[in-house]
């Protein structure tokens, strides 16, 4: 069946200014864009802005902000977070989200419970677990003997993701044969887990070099969390595919990023709830020491690499902030550097290069997958678009609204 939304006002992804048009789709994809169009099924949108399904390429659909709690987590029985993942999918896809590369929490059995409708929720890549040196940001060793709960514990599908030197090679191994689309790695320390500085470098070069061979191999990229500006150039050198975070990327590192295409994923949502986690007793002292000298660094970053027109993808990092914020990193790339229309193609048609998508996904036009997200008032009113999202289409299917 040939349906068509009419009336509307059509973003199609490139940057290209609104236009008044209908899209119509049959059978899961986008067969036309344009005035005057008909089907076997009408849809009126008047008044209303239409937008191609939007992109999170960094985001971990298994947990919580609240689940920073790690003495809560601590007695909670293990299963449990396994009933929460419908919830947050949903939530997600509520927000006109349809496509995610989920940058590790999400094992295979998340990925093809969506794929098979058994669970409601975006299409996504996955990386399985993050790749980190022993003693560097997935590591979950505690004094205490005890492991720390924020990156999750090791199970059957989800391996450890420790390892070094000679072992970064099996490792990556290991979590493409869990089911990794993409291979994430921390070549820095991180905020949130206790005894590794954000700021110095994790991996030799040569050991990101053996990771992105690896990856290659086998047909993947490799995505890295990476603060520290020597660890992002060690990454970008490496040929990583995108930097994610890249709080303290410098020029020299600006100018690497250039010359090897590599994409940044700068998370700036993350950084809104700093203080407040900060300030929170329930989260480790270590992890609030480093919170409380962090700031908004990331934030001047992202201005100089957008002035130099760096390559940028979405994603928010949630929930490091809540996942209902996921939509405000449009906002604040949007009020640091980018213009409103530069802030929704990185959400739309560079998240999808960036994961590889761009023939399926990411703008309205012919052939390309019926992603349709449909928006009452300003779509460039971030700040309150979440609820201003009437209705979600995935595949042609209304999946919200």
């Amino acid at each position: 069946m040939r349906t068509v939304l009419t009336g509307g006002r059509v973003f199609d992804g490139t940057g290209a200014p609104f236009a008044d048009a209908d899209v119509a789709f049959e059978g899961g994809r986008i067969v036309d864009v344009g005035p005057g169009l008909d089907g076997d099924e009408g849809v009126n949108v008047s008044g209303r802005s239409l937008l191609p399904g939007l992109f999170d390429c960094h985001i971990h659909v298994t947990g919580r902000y609240e689940d920073f709690d790690e003495t809560l987590m601590l007695h909670r029985p293990f299963t449990y977070r396994f009933l929460l993942y419908p919830s947050i999918l949903k939530q997600v896809l509520s927000l006109g989200i349809t496509t995610i590369r989920d940058a590790g929490g999400a094992d295979l059995g998340v990925k093809m419970a969506v794929d098979d409708g058994v669970v409601l929720g975006p299409r996504m890549q996955i990386s399985v677990n993050m790749v980190s040196i022993t003693g560097g940001h997935a590591d979950p060793w505690l004094p205490s003997g005890g492991q720390s709960t924020v990156f999750g514990v090791p199970f059957p599908g989800m391996p450890d993701g420790v390892c070094d030197a000679e072992g970064v090679r099996t490792k990556v191994r290991e979590m493409i044969r869990a089911g990794a689309d993409v291979i994430k790695i921390a070549s820095s320390g991180g905020y949130l887990s206790p005894f590794d500085d954000p700021k110095l470098p994790h991996f030799t070069e040569e050991e990101v070099r053996d990771i992105v061979e690896t990856a290659a191999d086998l047909g993947r990229w490799v995505m890295s969390h990476a603060h520290g500006s020597v660890g992002i150039k060690r990454a970008v050198r490496a040929g990583v595919r995108s930097i994610e975070h890249g709080t303290f990327l410098d020029d020299e590192g600006i100018e690497l990023m250039l010359r090897r295409g590599t994409w940044l994923v700068p998370t700036l949502t993350a950084g809104e709830t700093t203080d407040a986690l900060a300030a929170d007793p329930k989260i480790p002292e270590p992890v609030r020491a480093k919170l409380r000298e962090l700031g908004r660094a990331e934030l001047q970053t992202f201005e100089r690499a957008a002035a130099a027109r760096v390559r940028v993808a979405m994603g928010a990092d949630c929930p490091v902030a809540p996942h209902c914020q996921t939509l405000l990193e449009r906002a604040l790339m949007s009020e640091h550097g980018f213009t409103p229309e530069q802030a929704l193609v990185a959400a739309t048609s560079s998240a999808a290069d960036l994961m590889g998508l761009a023939d399926e996904l990411g703008t309205l036009a012919p052939g390309k997958r019926a992603d349709i997200v449909i928006v009452n008032g300003d779509p460039f009113e971030f700040r309150t678009l979440a609820d201003r999202v009437e209705a979600v289409y995935k595949d042609g299917v209304r999946v919200v609204g």
